[in-house]
């Protein structure tokens, strides 16, 4: 029975890419001369670190120019509060989503169902499987999913046959 699997996983190879980028323009930029901006990473967790508010914002557009080039959805991206550290220095907790969660999960469950799509969809952990009798009602399960599900970067995988 053809099948795929509906996941939300981040490139780490681009995203790691794209903050060396950023952090070497961040380095190298005249209006940051002097300060102490840059971003850090642990596994799916990016940090911030600018010396106001206003290089805080500047931080993160050079991060989201460099993901956008490297191909890496911005959507991937959730931010925390910034919070103040020595003096007037702030940083801010980036999380990459990575896996899909419940709440969506059951969205697009409860949307698949809705459409009466001769495919079934069900929760497998961080992702959803959709399997059906046809690879057609598949293809229109994902062109469904591209256009209703907007608010995560949606990939398809483990097409099989």
């Amino acid at each position: 029975m053809p099948s795929f699997d509906v996941v939300c996983k981040p490139n780490m190879v681009e995203v790691r890419n794209a903050l060396d980028q950023a952090n070497k323009e961040i380095t190298n930029r005249f209006d940051f001369k002097g300060s102490d901006a840059r971003v850090e990473q642990k596994e799916f967790e990016l940090t911030a670190f600018a010396d106001d508010a206003f290089k805080l914002g500047q931080v993160r557009d050079v991060l989201l120019g460099k993901m956008a080039k490297r191909g890496v959805d911005g959507r991937l991206l959730e931010y925390e509060e910034p919070e103040k550290i020595s003096g007037d220095k702030l940083k801010q907790a980036i999380k990459i989503r990575n896996g899909i969660e419940q709440t969506l999960a059951k969205t697009i469950v409860a949307l698949v169902k809705e459409r009466k799509l001769k495919v079934t969809a069900s929760i497998q952990g961080d992702a959803v499987r959709v399997s059906g009798a046809k690879k057609d009602s598949l293809q229109e399960c994902i062109a469904l999913l591209r256009s209703e599900v907007t608010e995560v970067p949606l990939t398809f995988e483990n097409f099989r046959d």
